[in-house]
């Protein structure tokens, strides 16, 4: 007398859809082309069912990427009419280039020391083995130990992303912003453009809806994006309206950086002015579109396009080793700055002496 064998129970929806996935993910491994719609005849399902399952696959071939470190895609093959797997092994960064990467996290001082020690953690277990990752730890060590949280607040990258999938999306957003002067929290509804990071602080592009907001400003309805550092972006929101740029007049983050020296609003200008210091290639480093027109003993003129006030900071920074030659309301600019300058110490030398 045999032992009573429970019956076999019917295979549910979602068991046949789970063997189906698995069974498509093996023939994939196994090389094999996958047909859409023979797929879905041998599985009597129909071809949506079959794309489904194929976008399940890709999604987990996608999270498996950081864990093995290969990179599997399911791809379509126009000729032969059907998916296959794809395999490409991943460029590993090297030893050097992992600490470079290292060394520029921790000198851009844009996170809280929590955020950087995370994040520094993060690269070293995905880009070097455990032994490379003590060598690297070594060098950057003491530079965490003594490494100080910023003095503006801690960026929050939910804000960053929403931020870039509003650009992306071209969704309109309701921020509240603290200004620099006197700290006041405004309301602005804006469209969002563009995203940069630049002297330890990242910043939102962004054009103001409201035109009499707008005409409030120092130049009445201009044309340009609205520099908002992202730290003094308190609060952050889609407000479910879109807005629409033609793809030749989007905001070109690239184009904007090598013309901005620091992040202040303005006008796009060329300048001139002479050079008299050391390396003209740190200045040429600092103006990408810059270009040496002239080259004597001593002296290097340089012409740069520029974009904002903000090159006006730099300019004085170098003191003597600069003197700008155009256009002549920047070198009148200067000179004025440099009379403010003097005068404050005048006062503070009759102070003194007093």
């Amino acid at each position: 007398m045999g032992a009573n064998k429970e019956e076999d129970k019917p295979m549910t929806a979602d068991t046949l859809k789970t063997t189906r996935v698995l069974e498509l993910y093996q023939a994939f491994l196994s090389g094999k082309l996958i047909n859409k719609q023979e797929a879905a005849d041998q599985y009597h399902v129909n071809a949506r069912s079959i794309q489904r399952d194929i976008d399940s696959i890709r999604d987990f071939l996608s999270e498996q990427c950081a864990k093995e470190g290969i990179v599997r895609r399911i791809e379509y093959d126009k000729k032969e009419n059907g998916y296959r797997l794809v395999t490409q092994e991943i460029e590993q960064l090297s030893k050097g280039e992992v600490l470079a990467l290292c060394k520029i996290l921790l000198e851009s001082r844009a996170f809280t020391k929590e955020q950087v020690e995370k994040q520094l953690q993060i690269i070293l277990n995905l880009c070097v083995s455990q032994k490379e990752k003590a060598e690297v730890e070594w060098f950057i060590s003491n530079e965490l130990f003594h490494y100080h949280d910023p003095a503006h607040a801690a960026i929050d990258p939910d804000n960053l992303w929403m931020a870039a999938q509003a650009i992306r999306n071209q969704s309109v957003l309701e921020i509240e912003y603290q200004k620099l002067k006197d700290h006041q929290i405004v309301k602005r509804t804006v469209e969002p453009v563009g995203l940069m990071f630049s002297e330890y602080y990242f910043y939102l592009m962004a054009v103001i809806t409201d035109h009499s907001t707008r005409e409030a400003f120092h130049k009445k309805n201009d044309p340009y994006p609205t520099i908002y550092r992202l730290d003094r972006i308190h609060s952050i929101k889609e407000t479910g309206e879109k807005f629409s740029v033609p793809y030749k007049d989007r905001f070109k983050e690239g184009e904007y950086k090598n013309r901005t020296q620091f992040m202040f609003g303005g006008e796009p200008q060329k300048i001139s002015f002479n050079y008299y210091g050391p390396s003209v290639e740190a200045v040429l480093d600092k103006f990408p579109m810059a270009k040496v027109v002239d080259e004597k003993e001593g002296v290097c003129s340089i012409e740069a396009e520029v974009f904002g006030t903000g090159v006006k900071m730099w300019l004085l920074s170098q003191g003597s080793k600069v003197k700008v030659t155009a256009p002549e309301t920047l070198e009148q600019e200067i000179k004025q700055e440099i009379g403010r300058m003097d005068a404050q110490y005048e006062q503070m030398g009759g102070k003194t002496n007093g």
